[in-house]
């Protein structure tokens, strides 16, 4: 005779969704510096040639960068318990809006075929994003030393 137990599910508890925030921003951070890192360079070496043609990809920029920015937005709304709100969290949000920004950004410009020196009638998104482009390189370092900090030190104030 075969008895059958029912027992409830285990209720999900909200750190579990926190630490998924968690690691998405680490590796969203990660992969978007090395791609604003990576863009301007040509290497010899097969290998690191190889990742950079499939990191290339328009989609793969598109989907990142959102996926950036949102996963940027969610560390700013939802702090892991033990970690103090907004703050705790705010620098690999705002290097994952800011990285997020610019790969959208890159996919727009080159679907629209809009030129990077356009002069006439210039918006202030379209001005916020000439200054963050002229800076990619920096912000790219900025989001794999904030990818690399949060990893080491999860629960420190300001990383």
């Amino acid at each position: 005779m075969l008895l059958v137990r029912w027992s409830e599910p285990k209720k999900h508890s909200r750190m579990q969704d926190m630490i998924q925030f968690y690691f998405l921003s680490i590796f969203c951070n990660t992969v978007t510096g090395y791609m604003l890192i990576s863009r301007e360079e040509s290497d010899t070496n097969t290998r690191r040639n190889t990742i950079n043609q499939v990191l290339e990809h328009d989609t793969l920029r598109l989907i990142l960068g959102v996926l950036s920015i949102i996963t940027g937005l969610f560390k700013l709304l939802s702090a892991v318990q033990g970690d103090v709100p907004i703050i705790g969290d705010l620098l690999p949000a705002l290097s994952g809006f800011a990285g997020g920004f610019l790969l959208v950004l890159a996919y727009y410009r080159s679907h629209t075929g809009l030129s990077e020196a356009r002069s006439l009638e210039i918006t202030p998104l379209e001005r916020i994003g000439e200054k963050l482009v002229t800076h990619k390189r920096q912000i790219g370092f900025l989001a794999l030393g904030t990818a690399v900090l949060h990893f080491l030190f999860p629960q420190a104030l300001l990383i």
